[in-house]
């Protein structure tokens, strides 16, 4: 049989956290601290909503754009977040077909996008597979936004500079100093911004400040699957200023040939989860940050996190990288995702606090004890 896989697909390797989730099915009653995805339930209301829909009939394809009755609350939103007047929008397969869609619209095979490290896992692969480079600028030990580092990583093929706050795997929010110095430099260099925002919501320690506040360049990628633990749904949309217009319409245009539409059903679900006050919701998971926190703090480096449900630890000097770590966790029954797999280098392990006050306590148990054993 003649050769079949494009080559493409040799760029790319199992997600590292997809096989960690796939061992936990094989462990007895693990500490999970793998899969970033909230531990309780889509509310009550959204649901009821989500089958009121079934059942009434929006079970077809939408437009593809998008149901315009979330649309115009969307746009509700953007204009009261950004204060955009007539913003371009859409509604996209999660954030991640989102993410997608804008980098097919974008990424000539050369380009350069610029990946603050340590990032989220599919934004390596994607840029990839469509032939362009990641430029990653290192943000070790702290985290915070390299605004410097990222001017002088800006070449004649940068195409896209990709933002993530609050973040994935280090939980970092940035500061409206940083997000207004960055929108400066990238007005400078008349670059794209993609500013992804799914953990928006999940923010603790103050608001979430967004470059979309001070750049007309910048497409900001937002979605319902954190807040409203919606994550099977895969709800999200796009949403930028009317200097991006043609970005959006050619993001519109290869969703019909991709995605085509957004689950319709889901996508009337997320009009009524609009007004649904998670605050509870987020003020457990503050709780949840700070006993991580407080539970490791002897034992391991620790960067606090101010948003989304992760701590991207430090590994113990006594192991030589994150990847042997991870396998000697395995070994006591607790998964964690190893540095490599969000950055270049190895050094750190990702955490998920997302799960119950009881399998935390135990997991921190299990953490010191591989800290100091």
């Amino acid at each position: 049989m003649r050769h079949f896989l494009a080559d493409r697909t040799q760029l790319i390797d199992a997600s590292g956290i997809r096989k960690v989730f796939a061992l936990a099915a094989q462990l007895k009653d693990p500490v999970n601290f793998s899969i970033g995805q909230p531990d309780f339930d889509v509310p009550e209301q959204i649901k009821k909503a989500a089958i009121h829909a079934i059942e009434t009939g929006f079970n077809r394809y939408s437009q593809t754009a998008g149901e315009q009755k979330l649309i115009d609350a969307i746009k509700q939103k953007v204009t009261a977040d950004y204060g955009w007047q007539n913003p371009q929008c859409f509604v996209t397969s999660g954030v991640s077909g989102g993410l997608q869609l804008a980098f097919m619209a974008t990424i000539n095979p050369g380009d350069e996008v610029i990946v603050p490290d340590p990032y989220f896992v599919m934004y390596k692969h994607l840029v990839n597979m469509l032939g362009g480079k990641c430029v990653f600028v290192d943000t070790y030990p702290d985290f915070r936004l390299p605004v410097d580092k990222i001017e002088k990583a800006i070449t004649p093929r940068t195409k896209l500079l990709i933002l993530n706050s609050p973040a994935n795997p280090s939980g970092i929010v940035y500061t409206e100093a940083e997000v207004r110095a960055m929108a400066d430099i990238a007005r400078k260099h008349g670059i794209l911004v993609l500013s992804d925002e799914i953990y928006e919501d999940f923010c603790y320690d103050g608001p979430s400040y967004s470059i979309g506040n001070h750049y007309e360049g910048t497409l900001v990628l937002k979605g319902y699957s954190k807040t409203y633990a919606m994550t099977g749904w895969r709800m999200g949309y796009a949403a930028a200023t009317e200097a991006l217009k043609p970005l959006m319409d050619k993001m519109i245009q290869i969703q019909q040939y991709t995605f085509v539409c957004a689950p319709t059903p889901f996508q009337m679900a997320s009009v009524a989860a609009m007004s649904v006050d998670m605050t509870s919701y987020v003020n457990a998971y503050r709780k949840k940050r700070d006993r991580m926190v407080e539970g490791l703090s002897k034992g391991y480096e620790v960067v606090k996190s101010g948003g989304a449900f992760y701590l991207f630890v430090k590994v113990p000097p006594k192991y030589p990288n994150a990847t042997a770590y991870v396998q000697k966790a395995i070994e006591n029954n607790m998964l964690v995702i190893p540095g490599n797999v969000f950055s270049e280098k190895d050094t750190h392990f990702r955490i998920s606090y997302a799960t119950t006050d009881a399998k935390i306590e135990q997991g921190i148990e299990i953490l010191n004890r591989l800290s100091q054993g």
